[in-house]
């Protein structure tokens, strides 16, 4: 036979009947005494039955960052890990390339980047000419952050956001050759010409701040902190998955 409360487990009134058996209730709330169940009566008299927990569906960003789901596809599990593997490799080319000599426009990935940053001109006109100029690396850094921002907070995704980052890296390594080039212009343009015939946005980005002799190291600066940053998404991929492989659906069942 179930122990009478001592206070209501919904709304902690005292006394309670003496007899809780049905029909018996609470005088204050009146709740069933009887039909509140073990579960109601396990919990802590100090948080009343009813009173909602904290919501789950907001949790912070260290949550977001390193979430890892309770069943793992099998399927998209391996999907991802054989794009991991693509990625690292792709990246050790990537890495690999020039920046002094501009290999990486030579790479399939400069091509959609190049998009992002011609949209990006076109976004920052209304703020004035130099917002336009820099504008178009402004473009193609932006566009990833948005890509792996909206898989981190809309789709719960971290190895989706840990891609976006990747993609961000290399669109930093993308701007390295560019910035390089400014103080010796050497490089091709879209016009078919050379930034000394205009149109270099880091010739007028740096002439304009005073920082035209340092191209160089700036640019040398920028493609390695495009490279950190690729290792760095590539790590967080690795180490995503790593967590995920105990919690794979043949895993989990037998495990049950």
């Amino acid at each position: 036979m179930p122990i009478p409360y001592d206070q209501c487990p919904k709304c902690g009134h005292q006394p309670l009947p003496a007899k809780q058996a049905l029909p018996a209730a609470c005088p204050a709330c009146g709740v069933i005494l009887a039909k509140v169940g073990s579960v109601a009566r396990a919990a802590p008299f100090s948080r009343a039955v009813d009173e909602p927990l904290p919501a789950e569906d907001e949790p912070g960003w260290t949550a977001l960052l390193t979430h890892i789901p309770d069943r793992v596809d099998s399927l998209q599990f391996w999907f991802r890990v054989a794009l991991l593997v693509g990625l690292v490799l792709w990246s050790w080319v990537l890495i690999g390339l020039d920046y002094r000599t501009g290999e990486m426009g030579e790479s399939f990935l400069h091509r959609p980047i190049l998009i992002f940053h011609e949209a990006g001109h076109v976004i920052f006109m209304p703020l004035g000419h130099w917002m336009t100029i820099l504008g178009g690396t402004l473009g193609q850094l932006i566009m990833p952050i948005i890509l792996g921002g909206a898989l981190l907070i809309k789709n719960r995704d971290p190895f989706g956001a840990a891609v976006g980052l990747w993609f961000l890296g290399v669109s930093v390594m993308d701007v390295a050759p560019y910035m390089f080039d400014a103080l010796h212009p050497q490089l091709m343009l879209l016009s078919g010409s050379t930034g000394e015939e205009g149109g270099h946005d880091w010739i007028y980005l740096f002439s304009s701040m005073g920082l035209l002799p340092k191209a160089q190291i700036i640019g040398a600066v920028t493609h390695k902190l495009g490279a950190l940053v690729t290792v760095l998404a590539l790590a967080w991929g690795a180490w995503l998955l790593r967590r995920q492989y105990p919690r794979l659906d043949g895993h989990v069942m037998r495990e049950n």
